[in-house]
């Protein structure tokens, strides 16, 4: 099984990693490592994470952000990293659900 990360979702990384830079320099590279690792795990985890708006959803261990993400043959596909803090109606927008 491989990991795909959709342009999307790196552009959700980027925003998080600079979000986290700005508050305190070397935090976005932390959020970036921990993130990093969190998307790695699903090479093991991948597919026992609950559904949430049609997709999986992986949780990050350090930050309050969620991997969504779909198995599509022998490919994990991510699809979003999202702040889990923002509301749950533009989540599901962001993710095409209306």
């Amino acid at each position: 099984m491989r990991i795909q990360v959709l342009e999307e979702a790196e552009e959700d990384l980027r925003d998080g990693r600079e979000f986290y830079e700005r508050q305190k320099p070397g935090v976005g590279d932390y959020f970036a490592a921990a993130l990093a690792a969190d998307i790695d795990s699903l090479i093991l985890f991948a597919g026992i994470h609950p559904h949430e708006f049609g997709f999986h959803r992986a949780l990050s261990k350090r930050f309050p952000f969620g991997i969504y993400y779909l198995i599509e043959e022998e490919m994990i596909r991510i699809y979003a990293v999202l702040d889990l803090r923002r509301d749950p109606a533009w989540i599901r927008r962001r993710l095409g659900g209306g």
